[in-house]
């Protein structure tokens, strides 16, 4: 280990008292927002509660010591319930839990190859998107818990708001939320009122998670059953984890190491499927919360994976009496604290391309309730988007000498799959002059496609009679044209 790297761990672990007491209530608040959804997560995946819980407690206290990204929850995932749900509904829970450690390999592999690379793909304008979809989602996923129930539950909602929001003007020594939750559940249990509970989401679970190996056979058969799932469930936690880390990055102004986390959460993900759990990600409304309730060091991620196991064994009966409209609170404040309102207002200001691709980002998501989805249609987008702009900047312009009859074709910009129709069409086949000569000192070849059209006119003009001569090539595109364009004599 180097000094930089101690020193550095040193630095996200001791925070001082200060940032360690923000760190412990921050995580402790950043649990209370994981129960319900991890609860629901798992009704999802078509698992009991307890395999989500089970997960989210391994996966935290992995990801801590692991994960490359301070102050980050992670947890099982709705993005990747829903791929699982498919797996348990046609082979059942242990080809899930073998799925779900093979995740772990393939994560690790990802990792230690550094394919982290493959996150400067994703655009600003995808990762605005992202985040405000995932707002939507976290405020839509309240909605159900707010239909068909008594005025008892908007009362306690708006009270839980109003304590969120009001309380830091009096005191930030303990986060709003946490006071939140104390205070309603205490009040709930004096005046009982017909209201729903955590207790009423799911069974909680009453013992440790034991370490186990999933009971299924060990063969290809068994392989080709789970490998399809295993890698889409990798692929979209890393996905997710990916953009939850460069949110954080943004909100602390600060970096990470990407390769580290891929690799963190593909340990955390064996050991879950190790201990009953099911595959999980980087929840980024947790994470959010945390981060905006003051946790910013790996004791956040700790705590929050440490206090799960607490109240799910040693507080099991209070964690029960919880209402969850003190929870739907929550997660109200941290959908309307993670929309980025600031990207409506850029909406005018930024070019139309970069809006459309943050807008497609966020129906994509929302209709699909798959984030991977919403990214990978953005990040389409962007490229096809940016491939455009690029192709524009290509020009050709001839000139005729006529006392030597040459014309002299001058190419600009970049060659590559979509500019190089243009390029072809911008040449006249047909032309008189003895002598042609394509100066491409101020273009650059990119590809295949380049090369063979440049090949084809080239081809086409010498089969017309005239001398074709190219020039002015750089010596990549050199390098290229001598291995795929023979026909091309340049000099």
């Amino acid at each position: 280990m180097t000094a930089d790297f101690l020193s550095r761990e040193r630095a996200e672990w001791f925070t001082g008292w200060r940032g360690a007491r923000r760190d412990v209530l921050a995580g402790m608040v950043g649990t209370f927002a994981l129960i319900p959804e991890v609860i629901a997560f798992s009704f999802v995946a078509g698992v009991d509660p307890e395999v989500g819980l089970f997960a989210s407690f391994i996966i935290g206290l992995v990801i801590a010591l692991a994960g490359g990204r301070p102050a980050m929850i992670s947890g099982a995932a709705g993005s990747v319930a829903l791929v699982a749900a498919a797996l348990v509904a046609s082979h059942g829970l242990q080809y899930l839990l073998a799925a779900t450690v093979l995740t772990g390999l393939i994560q690790i592999a990802f990792g230690l190859l550094r394919l982290d690379v493959l996150m400067r793909f994703v655009s600003r304008s995808v990762r605005t998107g992202f985040v405000n979809a995932l707002a939507i989602l976290i405020f839509s996923a309240q909605v159900p818990q707010m239909l068909g129930v008594t005025w008892h539950t908007y009362a306690l909602i708006a009270a839980g708001l109003a304590i969120i929001y009001l309380l830091p003007r009096l005191t930030t020594a303990i986060p709003s939320p946490l006071i939140c939750i104390l205070l309603l559940t205490g009040f709930t249990m004096v005046v009982p009122m017909p209201v729903l509970t955590v207790a009423d989401l799911g069974r909680l679970p009453d013992s440790l998670p034991s370490f186990l190996i999933p009971e299924v056979p060990f063969s290809l058969e068994t392989l080709g059953i789970i490998a399809p799932y295993a890698l889409a469930m990798a692929m979209v936690g890393l996905l997710e984890s990916m953009m939850t880390a460069s949110v954080v990055d943004d909100l602390t102004e600060t970096t990470s190491s990407k390769a580290r986390e891929c690799t963190g959460l593909g340990l955390a993900n064996l050991a879950a499927g190790m201990f009953g759990g099911i595959a999980g990600c980087g929840m980024i409304g947790q994470t959010v919360g945390n981060v905006r309730f003051g946790g910013h060091g790996r004791l956040s991620t700790l705590t929050a994976g440490a206090f799960l196991l607490v109240l799910m064994v040693l507080l099991r009966p209070w964690v029960a009496q919880v209402p969850v409209a003190a929870l739907v609170a929550i997660m109200i404040m941290v959908s309307v604290e993670t929309f980025s309102w600031a990207s409506l207002r850029d909406m005018v200001r930024h070019p139309k391309v970069s809006s459309m691709v943050m807008l497609a980002t966020v129906a994509v998501t929302v209709f699909t309730h798959n984030l991977a989805a919403g990214v990978a249609v953005g990040v389409m987008l962007s490229g096809v988007f940016f491939a455009f702009k690029v192709m524009r900047l290509m020009n050709v312009r001839s000139e005729y000498d006529a006392a030597t009859d040459t014309r002299t074709y001058r190419v600009t910009g970049q060659v590559f799959f979509a500019s190089a129709e243009m390029l072809a069409d911008s040449f006249d086949l047909r032309d008189a002059a003895r002598r042609i000569r394509i100066d491409l000192t101020a273009a650059h070849l990119w590809d295949i496609t380049a090369v063979g059209a440049l090949e084809g006119v080239v081809t086409r003009l010498r089969r017309h009679g005239a001398e074709v001569e190219v020039i002015g090539l750089n010596a990549a595109s050199a390098v290229l044209v001598d291995r795929l364009g023979p026909q091309i004599q340049t000099r």
